[in-house]
């Protein structure tokens, strides 16, 4: 499904990966965060496709509801266990979305 975002101007998160082999609780701690993230505060949604490489686009009204969701107890929890077990590499890049357009048949 695509987000439903507001006007601009607004925040997106995109978050690229490479993983490791197995799953290794990936799949639930991956729900988890989406179903946290959309409780958070300034959330407004997110994509994501899964395969050869891992993206996920999240949008978030403001640069600090950002920082607060990268603070969140449980967000730092599955960033470590990214590190130690599901990634083998990741870039997060943080972009002001300045004009969206799209097309809904």
């Amino acid at each position: 499904m695509i987000s439903k975002t507001p006007q601009p101007p607004y925040y997106a998160v995109i978050f690229s990966s490479l993983r490791t082999e197995g799953d290794n609780g990936y799949c639930e701690m991956a729900e988890k965060m989406i179903e946290l993230a959309k409780v958070q505060d300034g959330f407004l949604g997110a994509e994501s496709a899964r395969n050869e490489i891992g993206i996920t686009v999240s949008y978030w009204k403001d640069a600090g509801s950002i920082l607060k969701w990268r603070e969140h107890a449980e967000h730092s929890i599955a960033r470590i266990y990214g590190r130690e077990k599901w990634y083998t590499a990741f870039k997060v890049r943080i972009a002001l979305v300045e004009r969206d357009y799209g097309f809904e048949r």
